[in-house]
């Protein structure tokens, strides 16, 4: 069986999820669309500090709610992988006459089409609620490439836990890894509002940069730090960089799981 089958064959498997097993799928779509419509209401004041970059709570937080929703879809990857090991189902994968990569790109694959359907539905809720695009197409592509790589990393993380725990031990470390990379960043104000020591954490957190790509379409005009090529090359590196390492360690301890 060639590595492309085999990567089609499993992402089929993982999308086909969504229509087996809503319960599983809906609470992580409604997760992302809750978060954006709390953080916005709650804080929608914020829009009065100062030089804030953006004069609608909506817009800042509408891609946290996607960066949230998103990396939690990533790292659901490896809750099923757990759930598929602990069955024994994951022992017929690992024997089937396929490259290992395969089944990592092929259940990745699958999370970026839910990803990418989610991404979708909360941009369009958001809208509705008052977000408005300042950057044209190149900003929905920024949020789209932010949430498709935080995925990546997500899953590659997950992924990396599944195979070395190969219980529900790894999952309490999925979820609170997640939370604290998120709100150790620029998640909830921008850089320049923070100070002491969360500013020095938040500003070497890879993803500050991811979020700052995310809401380069979201922002004023005026708001020079967010609109230029810095902003949106940050983020891609660090997408790149983190992506790879998450996968790399995926990869890593499949193989370990394997000997």
């Amino acid at each position: 069986m060639t590595t492309t089958r085999s990567v089609g064959i499993l992402a089929t498997r993982s999308v086909r999820t969504i229509r087996r097993l809503p319960s599983a799928f809906f609470p992580a779509l409604a997760m992302p669309i809750f978060n954006m419509v709390v953080f916005a209401g709650t804080f929608f004041a914020i829009t009065q500090i100062p030089n804030f970059p953006t004069d609608r709570s909506i817009n800042w937080y509408m891609p946290l709610g996607i960066m949230m929703g998103a990396a939690f879809g990533g790292v659901g990857l490896g809750f099923t992988t757990i759930r598929d090991i602990e069955t024994g189902f994951y022992d017929r994968l690992r024997m089937s006459p396929t490259s290992r990569l395969s089944l990592i790109l092929g259940p990745l694959t699958g999370t970026l089409i839910r990803v990418l359907l989610m991404t979708t539905l909360v941009i369009v809720i958001g809208i509705a609620l008052g977000a408005r695009f300042t950057g044209g197409l190149l900003g929905v592509l920024c949020l789209y490439i932010s949430a498709l790589g935080i995925a990546t990393m997500g899953a590659g993380w997950g992924l990396g836990l599944a195979f070395k725990f190969k219980d529900m031990r790894g999952a309490a470390i999925m979820q609170l890894s997640i939370f604290l990379v998120m709100f150790l960043s620029s998640a909830q104000v921008p850089l320049e509002v923070m100070s002491g020591w969360l500013h020095t954490v938040a500003r070497i957190n890879p993803a500050t940069n991811i979020l700052r790509l995310a809401r380069v379409g979201l922002v004023n005009e005026s708001s020079a730090d967010y609109l230029s090529w810095n902003a949106i090359w940050g983020g891609l590196v660090a997408v790149v960089v983190m992506s790879v390492l998450c996968l790399g360690f995926a990869l890593r301890n499949l193989q370990k799981l394997s000997d």
